[in-house]
């Protein structure tokens, strides 16, 4: 687990927060001090056997290709997490619902999502688990308090089991959410290619949240090399329309701003009919038809002139 440093002023604030939250969620899912108190009982009558329990569990699961991908060559990691499980068992049946039982639990779902455990294997062992559970208690309590124990057990269960995948679906969204942005990155390469001169070549379809991560790392990268020419070619632009012609246009209104003339290339016979069409005014936005006209303008421009070397 990740060791997380909080400053000591803020301790206070993010437990009365949390709290706040646990207390929301145990409502939410109708949880009683009676049922908590049920739970415990239960706990003492199911943790004296709870080995059984999981020789159960790890025959069932041997029967799925999960067991033989996490635990078939590396039975310490099965006796590791067979003794985590107990822990986990106790745990639940203490029913003591505050903050550490709150982490302990979203603890699980990191394990779970870092391990990438799928979700149908989880919610299976889950199902299985609250079967085999109550099998373990019903010859132990007459029909009245089985069904009470029922109710009770599940209430607890379901909620441990939302707080484990509700942590899942966060980390899932935030692998997500990096694998995006590094797409982003890799499609919006603004790369210094001579002095004073930026290439931005664009790459499939823009939409505004791409536009304006196009438009900040343009800006950020005019600063850094303190250009004065950038070279945004389209040519490889799938789609113009309206939308994404004004936001190309703004990019290059921006980058004036900053002291840096947008040449854009690589108008196709298409995009420039379209534009024609949608009336959308370039103003005096330099255009070029290809990257190599738009460079040597460049070069003119800022009176700078290559000599080939002979090979």
């Amino acid at each position: 687990m990740l060791t997380k440093l909080i400053l000591i002023v803020m301790v206070p604030r993010k437990r009365e927060l949390q709290m706040t939250d646990i207390k929301q969620l145990i409502t939410k899912f109708e949880v009683t001090t009676g049922d908590i108190k049920l739970v415990r009982k239960l706990g003492d009558l199911v943790m004296p056997e709870i080995d059984k329990h999981l020789d159960s569990f790890y025959s069932w699961m041997s029967d799925h290709p999960e067991y033989d991908h996490y635990f078939a060559n590396d039975q310490q990691r099965l006796q590791r997490v067979r003794k985590m499980q107990i822990a986990y068992w106790n745990s639940l049946f203490n029913a003591t619902l505050d903050e550490d039982w709150y982490e302990e639990r979203r603890n699980v779902g990191e394990v779970h999502a870092n391990i990438d455990l799928p979700n149908d294997i989880y919610f299976a062992g889950v199902s299985f688990s609250a079967q085999s559970i109550a099998n373990a208690y019903k010859n132990k309590a007459s029909s009245d308090q089985t069904h009470d124990f029922n109710i009770a057990f599940h209430k607890i269960l379901f909620l441990d089991s939302f707080i484990v995948i509700d942590r899942i679906s966060e980390i899932q969204k935030e692998k997500l959410n990096a694998s995006a942005q590094e797409l982003v990155e890799m499609s919006t390469p603004v790369t210094p290619i001579y002095q004073g001169i930026l290439l931005l070549p664009l790459l499939g379809i823009i939409d505004s949240g791409r536009a304006k991560e196009i438009m900040q790392r343009t800006l950020a990268a005019i600063s850094k090399y303190r250009a004065t020419v950038l070279l945004l070619d389209i040519s490889g632009v799938s789609v113009m329309d309206t939308q994404v012609a004004n936001q190309l246009l703004k990019i290059a209104g921006a980058t004036k701003f900053m002291g840096c003339q947008t040449m854009i290339s690589g108008l196709s016979p298409e995009i420039a009919q379209t534009l024609v069409e949608l009336g959308i005014n370039t103003g005096d936005i330099n255009t070029k038809a290809t990257l190599e006209d738009s460079f040597q303008a460049a070069l003119e421009k800022l009176n700078l002139n290559i000599t080939p070397h002979a090979l």
